[in-house]
């Protein structure tokens, strides 16, 4: 399959999963007032497909999967970068839903 196709096939399959279309043009050339992959409403989703990643985050990513696994959890990764609220979370797209309801409890027992 051609390098251009599968970045394509990449954005639209990501943009799917959140219910909305790719954006046939992203970045600098959308014409739809948005240089976001997907055409979602709410969302800002910069899709993006490699081979291997930095081998430094390869490198977590597989180690965070194994011992998640080992300990039958989900595997979460969490950056904190430094001056900017909340933090970002790197997650599998199957384990979403259950990763959100954690959250949700977790903040519920820590309100309460």
């Amino acid at each position: 399959m051609k390098h251009s196709t599968e970045w394509k096939r990449t954005e639209r399959t990501i943009s799917r999963f959140f219910g909305a279309e790719r954006n046939p043009l992203s970045g600098e050339n959308s014409r739809h007032k948005t240089g976001s992959d997907s055409l979602h409403p709410r969302l800002y989703i910069e899709a993006k497909r490699s081979a291997r990643l930095n081998k430094a985050l390869n490198k977590l990513i597989e180690d965070t999967i194994l011992c998640a696994k080992k300990e039958k959890k989900v595997p979460v990764i969490a950056f904190k970068v430094h001056n900017h609220k909340g933090f970002l979370l790197l997650i599998q797209s199957q384990d979403l839903e259950i990763i959100a309801r954690e959250a949700k409890h977790g903040k519920a027992r820590s309100a309460g």
